[in-house]
């Protein structure tokens, strides 16, 4: 395997970072985002790059003042188990604090990968109730999926909620 990099996204890596994502749709592991959302939000994605290709990415959305998630994490299948998955989370944590965020959320399979990072599973009651009022009104999946609201349990189903404090 050659050397990758990581780095923050640019407008030009979307359609690669779509090209990533549409295999795990298909399986149903990740739900599938639109180009103009993903357009919009490349300011969230960092991506890992090797010889030129795309090999894997992942965004980190601001949910609250001091709480954040990690989104749409995927490597390529070709390069899972050399580091990959762990540089970008890295970045995304770094990228975290110099936000001032001190805990970070994720919705995942990838239980155990996680737990080495630090994430614990969650329950309920993550924020306090004016927070969570307020985070009721976000129109945000990401932030519903936090909040484990019942009506998008069907696109959670299987997955694990985590958080880490950083």
């Amino acid at each position: 395997m050659s050397e990758y990099i990581v780095r923050p996204a640019r407008s030009a890596d979307v359609v690669g970072i779509r090209n990533l994502l549409q295999p795990l749709v298909e399986q149903r592991i990740l739900l599938g985002k639109d180009l103009a959302v993903l357009y919009g939000s490349v300011q969230e994605f960092i991506v890992a790059e090797a010889d030129g290709e795309l090999i894997g990415c992942g965004a980190l959305h601001v949910i609250w003042e001091d709480l954040g998630e990690v989104r749409t994490l995927l490597v390529r299948q070709d390069w899972l188990h050399h580091g990959v998955g762990r540089g970008i989370v890295d970045r995304l944590e770094e990228t975290a604090q110099a936000l001032g965020l001190s805990r970070l959320f994720c919705l995942t399979f990838e239980v155990e990968f996680f737990g080495r990072r630090g994430y614990t599973p969650i329950g309920e009651q993550v924020v306090d109730p004016d927070v969570y009022s307020q985070l009721l009104r976000s129109g945000d999946a990401g932030v519903e999926e936090f909040l484990d609201l019942a009506h998008v349990k069907p696109n959670t189903l299987g997955n694990t909620r985590m958080l880490k404090v950083l």
